[in-house]
Order: C-alpha cells, then sequence, then structure tokens
C-alpha cells in the first residue's frame, strides 16, 4: 500500500529550480531513503512534503488525500510528523516536557476545562503517553534532566520520541545520524528498527551511506533537483548514475 506519494513534484526561487518535477512513492511500513548529493534538493523536498514550503507546482498525497500547500500543523494532525537536521528541543525544560509538547494533537484539552481544572483525566493521559515515548527510546530514566544537558545522542532520540508522543503514521527524518560516533550511529539505527516495527513508516534523509545502506527498504536518488535513480540499497550502490554524479566516479557508494 501506498502511504506516500510525490507527484511532479517542483518547488522555484525566484529562477532557480531547486526541485524539479519530482515523483516518488513511499510504501507503509517501510523505511526509504532519499539521499543525493549536497544541493541535490533533498531538504527542500522534506520542506514542501511537511508543508514548511508551499510547492510552485505537483502533488503530495498522504493515505490517498492531497495535502500540498496544507501548514505543518495540518499535516501532522493528518499523521506525518517531521523532525529538523538541528534540535528543535527546548533546552531550558525537561526530558519529559519536551515530550509532553508531543502529546498535544492527541491529548489537548478544551479552554472551558483547563480554565476549571477539570482538565486533569486528559493531563494525565498526556503524561502517560509522554513516558511511554521516553520509555520506547530508552529514555526514562533521564526524563526529569534538562533536555541541553543530554548527550548528542540521547538529544537525537528525545526529537524522535517527541515525534512518537504525536502517534505518526509515517515520520521525516532530516539528516538524523549528523554529528554522531559510529556508538551512537549504531544505537539510532536499532532505534529508527524499532520504531519502524512498531507500525511507524519511515522516510530519512541522511548522508551518512553505512545507515542508509543499513537501514532502508528503498533508497530515491537525487541530483540537481531531479530524481536520478531509485531501488534497493544494492541496486543503488552499484548503480553507474549515482555513483557518477554522487561520489564523482567512485567504484561503489558503500
Amino acid at each position: 500500500m501506498t502511504l506516500l506519494e510525490v507527484d511532479q513534484l517542483t518547488m522555484r526561487f525566484g529562477g532557480l529550480i531547486a526541485v524539479d518535477a519530482l515523483s516518488f512513492m513511499v510504501e507503509k511500513g517501510t523505511i526509504h531513503g532519499l539521499i543525493g548529493p549536497n544541493g541535490a534538493g533533498k531538504t527542500t523536498t522534506f520542506n514542501m512534503i511537511s508543508g514548511f514550503y508551499t510547492p510552485s507546482s505537483g502533488h503530495v498525497r498522504f493515505k490517498g488525500e492531497e495535502i500540498s500547500g496544507l501548514p505543518m500543523f495540518r499535516v501532522a494532525r493528518k499523521g506525518l510528523v517531521r523532525t529538523f537536521q538541528h534540535s528543535t528541543l527546548f533546552a531550558e525544560l525537561s526530558v519529559v516536557e519536551n515530550a509532553l509538547v508531543g502529546t498535544h494533537m492527541q491529548h489537548f484539552p478544551a479552554l472551558h476545562t483547563a480554565l476549571l481544572g477539570t482538565d486533569r483525566a486528559e493531563r494525565r493521559a498526556a503524561r502517560e503517553t509522554a513516558e511511554r515515548a521516553l520509555d520506547f527510546f530508552g529514555l526514562a530514566d533521564h526524563a526529569q534532566e534538562r533536555a541541553g544537558d543530554l548527550s548528542h545522542g540521547h538529544q537525537r532520540a528525545l526529537g524522535m520520541a517527541v515525534a512518537l508522543a504525536s502517534a505518526p503514521e509515517m515520520v521525516l527524518l532530516d539528516e538524523p545520524f549528523t554529528g554522531m560516533n559510529p556508538e551512537e550511529t549504531r544505537a539510532m539505527m536499532a532505534l529508527m528498527r524499532k520504531l519502524n516495527a512498531s507500525g511507524v513508516t519511515i522516510l530519512l534523509v541522511e548522508h551518512d551511506m553505512h545507515a542508509i545502506m543499513g537501514l532502508c527498504d528503498r533508497i530515491t536518488c537525487m541530483n540537481f533537483g531531479k530524481l536520478l535513480a531509485e531501488g534497493t540499497a544494492s541496486e543503488i550502490r552499484n548503480h553507474p548514475e549515482v555513483i557518477r554524479a554522487y561520489l564523482g566516479g567512485a567504484r561503489h557508494v558503500a
């Protein structure tokens, strides 16, 4: 079953075409990679899918429904949640308070109940959801720590916990392995497999080819805003056009 469909998606900035009639599909239950050289248009594509940008033309469909041009909060409410390359955590808040931010779409008390103080059940449910998300990513023991005091790897895991707390069907992960050492990378790969096994579909942009090749069921490669190639890790690793564009003639991708 196709969960996400990108159809002839195009983004222009003045005379610059950042993404040029890009089309690909993400199947439900898979881990799908989006790769390409710097400047290929990957993050711009993420921005259009997630509602951060409105496409110049083309379509984004989620579960068969057109979502092109919807604001990010409406896209997220439909079950498509995005993380960013750089941390968007509230560094001064505790780990569990950050996770609680992700629960607002599930547990959003009405104004009158909040004013009257009768929203205790909703608050309790939100807290339980946040704690489950932290436990899922191995952060339960850090719940009361400042988010800003966490290690880099734990901060990335917390970002994913915030996303999980919103009960997504699909998450867009923008370079989740950036700045990680090999041990942190292995730990994050394990968390992604665990998240995917729980029923969440994953689309990730990443430059770490070891992670991409080890995780993804299918990979889409972009170059100069266009679709260059698509296939399994083995097919992409040995694709001559990918080798030429992505690595400047190196023999293999990983």
